[in-house]
């Protein structure tokens, strides 16, 4: 009888795996010229940036004399009292409050209805979708100094408006408020439609089948969602509406009115060579506060907005 034998044939054992540096395999052992220059160029620019607000900083502590004859040089002291007369006799804290109440009031407006808007063209289609995007998209090639002109008479026919005529005409804070929100859409929309589109679907249809309204759709489900842009869009927004000048120029003349950026230039235009160059740098840093910490309080949520529509 023939007899098979079950001996197990000796297979080779496998080749141990190669170890591999991780410093090799990542790139960082090697010496990278690329890298060298990208980082030098960011050192480079963030210098560049940061030292005149250092430096603006610096200076609003010092005396007058000491800013004509040691521009350079650390102040002896800090003279708060600076700021106690840019606050008061420079008028800096009613210019202040009035930019308060003005781009609040806008950014606001800005931001209820670009979201709004930006949610209904990138999740919902129907006849005329890509037009009326398209009108938002074209409102950010157009320059605002083309438009002072006729935005002056439109803004000053809006005084004639039953009811809602003194809070929207020329040197209120109304009429200033609107065009602001109106130059501030455009961009909004623009940069929301995207991030709406990055949401995932699947949550909104599961809060529809639960018997979610539209209404209620946006409001608790989407928004929420969309914080790290809503963020990101409202700091961008915040920075362009604080340091406008031209439109507050042109609709609001009234000198009790004037928001932040016209009380500093006029304070600057008005020093000649005997002004109080302090008060100036004080008011300077006034205006630079309030964007340095909203950004240092939302700078993860900026980042985050960032780069959401990228990562989904």
């Amino acid at each position: 009888m023939t007899t098979i034998s079950t001996e197990a044939t000796a297979t080779p054992a496998p080749p141990a795996p190669r170890e591999t540096n991780t410093a090799e395999s990542s790139g960082l052992g090697r010496f990278n010229p690329l890298r060298l220059l990208n980082g030098g160029f960011l050192l480079l620019w963030g210098v560049l940036t940061t030292f005149p607000l250092l430096w603006a900083m610096m200076t609003s502590f010092k005396t007058n004399n000491e800013i004509l004859t040691s521009p350079w040089e650390l102040p002896s002291s800090l003279n708060w009292d600076n700021f106690a007369r840019a606050w008061t006799q420079a008028n800096i804290g009613r210019y202040f409050l009035n930019s308060v109440i003005v781009v609040g009031g806008s950014l606001i407006l800005t931001m209820l209805l670009g979201a709004m808007a930006a949610y209904v063209l990138a999740r919902y289609e129907f006849p005329g979708n890509r037009i009326v995007y398209y009108a938002f998209v074209g409102g950010m090639t157009f320059p605002v100094f083309l438009a002072l002109v006729p935005l002056f008479f439109v803004v000053d026919n809006l005084g004639s408006v039953p009811v809602l005529g003194p809070f929207i005409t020329l040197n209120s804070y109304g009429g200033l408020i609107l065009v602001y929100t109106a130059y501030s859409l455009p961009f909004t929309v623009f940069f929301l439609s995207a991030f709406f589109r990055s949401l995932p679907t699947a949550i909104a249809e599961a809060a529809l089948l639960d018997g979610c309204s539209h209404f209620r759709l946006f409001f608790q489900v989407m928004m929420p969602m969309a914080r790290p842009g809503l963020v990101s869009i409202g700091l961008f927004n915040f920075l362009g509406q604080w340091n406008q000048y031209l439109l507050p120029v042109v609709l609001m003349p009234d000198e009790d009115k004037r928001v932040l950026s016209q009380g500093l230039a006029a304070l600057a235009v008005s020093q000649g060579y005997r002004g109080d160059w302090a008060a100036l740098f004080a008011g300077l840093t006034i205006a630079m506060l309030p964007v340095l910490i909203v950004y240092l309080i939302f700078q993860r949520q900026i980042q985050a907005g960032l780069t959401a529509g990228a990562l989904k």
